[in-house]
């Protein structure tokens, strides 16, 4: 066996995960050259604080509507078919805001270009568990996330440049024109690269058909995959007060307020430290349990915004965003845990409704976040962290793990 060989089936890359790779790369990169400043966006458009507390929740509220959404679909239409159409959604919505300068057109905008990764996530699980075995799971979803962090890491850099540049009004809607470039290119690739799951399509009769009510798909959602989703939805809570304000925090709240730039570095300093631990983790989970790698992710969501609070300058700043940057540490793994734990034939509609339900929930603290914002930012990130250290008790005393056979 060549050494390629080698190398590919110890990462899980197959024809259909390299198009899969190609697609999260090239949008990725036009996402996140311009959604991280967002917020800035925003006030620049005298949309005020809340207009970010509505971006912030209605990201989290499509997120939940669109993954389930994502997951019947993959399953009705076939991942590729599904993938084109999340595609062309997020084109839309770059487009709406490339040619409307108004907080309003980005709220309008942001309901095309947020579908992108919500939505299509359930698809890319689905295609994940469909093409790779059981103990190789844990290293299809690292890929995934690890080749993500990439666009990540660079993509608020040069939308930095960007807006360095153009200044925040025009820099962003140019970031958004690489994004629709970037988007066009990746729909062309793979629908070339990514395998057709025939088996999904609606003219097969034989077919086994997706289940579209969520109360019903819910009566199959295994015990221990429920304990997983609370303690999730906690953590995410911790994770969503926050989120839209660190930017904020970094760029405008702080003794030492950093550029647009510097704040690009700091993203890049986040993802780097991701992909750092991402293939060390995966290989040690796919042989071990999940649920260790779990618990540890979940410790450093809780402690990063406490951590913010202390930071008053770029130098600070650093050591905060490696925090966050291993944050990631068992993000793949869980992930991983959520197929283990789903039926085998509903992988892609169950972890779809996973984060609907999540994603709903914790839509309510996003747009709670501006409201604690407005009393004082502290107030906001102490909140955070005290539902961070109920998610990661709760997971620690009461989550469960698959037991794996040896082969």
């Amino acid at each position: 066996m060549s050494r390629a060989k080698l190398i590919s089936d110890f990462l899980g890359l197959t024809k259909s995960t390299a198009g899969l790779l190609f697609m999260v790369v090239l949008v990725g990169m036009g996402e996140r050259m311009a959604e991280r400043f967002l917020p800035v966006y925003l006030l620049a458009l005298g949309g005020g604080v809340i207009s970010i507390g509505l971006l912030n929740g209605l990201d989290n509220f499509l997120s939940a509507i669109y993954a389930f959404a994502g997951g019947y679909l993959s399953e009705r239409i076939g991942t590729k078919r599904a993938l084109l159409v999340f595609n062309c959604m997020a084109m839309i919505g770059f487009l709406v805001v490339i040619l409307i300068p108004a907080w309003q057109a980005v709220l309008i905008g942001a309901i095309f270009f947020l579908a992108w990764s919500a939505i299509s996530l359930p698809a890319t699980m689905g295609l994940i568990a469909r093409v790779l075995p059981t103990n190789k799971r844990t290293m299809g979803v690292t890929m995934h996330s690890l080749v993500r962090r990439f666009p990540m890491a660079l993509g608020p850099i040069l939308g930095g440049l960007c807006i360095g540049a153009w200044g925040v009004k025009d820099g962003v809607r140019v970031a958004f024109g690489v994004a629709l470039i970037f988007a066009f290119i990746a729909v062309l690739l793979q629908q070339k690269l990514i395998e057709d799951d025939s088996s999904n399509k609606p003219d097969d009769e034989y077919a086994i058909q997706p289940e579209k009510n969520p109360f019903k798909l819910f009566q199959s959602m295994d015990a221990s995959l429920k304990r997983l989703l609370v303690s999730d939805i906690l953590i995410r809570f911790c994770e969503q007060i926050p989120y839209a304000f660190v930017v904020v925090w970094c760029m405008k709240a702080i003794t030492h307020p950093v550029s647009a730039f510097q704040f690009g570095i700091l993203t890049s300093i986040e993802m780097a430290t991701a992909v750092l631990v991402y293939i060390p983790v995966a290989h040690l989970a796919d042989k071990s349990t999940k649920k260790p790698f779990v618990v540890i992710t979940f410790i450093f969501f809780t402690f990063f915004p406490l951590v913010l609070i202390f930071c008053q300058s770029f130098l600070w700043l650093i050591p905060a965003f490696v925090l966050r940057g291993l944050k990631e540490f068992g993000e793949p793994t869980r992930k991983a845990l959520i197929l283990d734990l789903a039926p085998e034939n509903c992988k892609a509609g169950m972890y779809g409704l996973y984060y609907l339900i999540r994603d709903i929930c914790v839509s309510v603290a996003a747009f709670g976040g501006a409201f604690l914002w407005l009393i004082s930012p502290t107030t906001n990130f102490m909140v955070a962290f005290l539902f961070g250290v109920i998610g990661t008790i709760g997971f620690a005393r009461y989550g469960t793990d698959v037991i794996r056979i040896p082969r």
